[in-house]
């Protein structure tokens, strides 16, 4: 079943641990949470038809954007 998904944006959630240097001599552990958007450019394939599209998009793996601005 060959197909076209047009391009989209989404936001969603990250956790992830940072290092922190306290007081300049104590290195503690840091858990946060942030939202921001990914996109996913178009993509044209061919697959076997879906049984339920939604279950088995949240089984696939996927490659994100995850560029940052760079600030001066």
């Amino acid at each position: 079943m060959k197909h076209t998904h047009n391009a989209i944006v989404h936001i969603h959630e990250h956790a992830h641990v940072v290092h922190y240097l306290r007081h300049g001599t104590q290195w503690e552990h840091m858990a946060a949470t942030h939202s921001h958007e990914h996109n996913h450019p178009a993509v044209e394939h061919d697959h076997e038809p879906h049984e339920n599209a939604e279950e088995e998009h949240l089984r696939q793996a996927h490659i994100h954007d995850h560029t940052h601005p760079v600030s001066s």
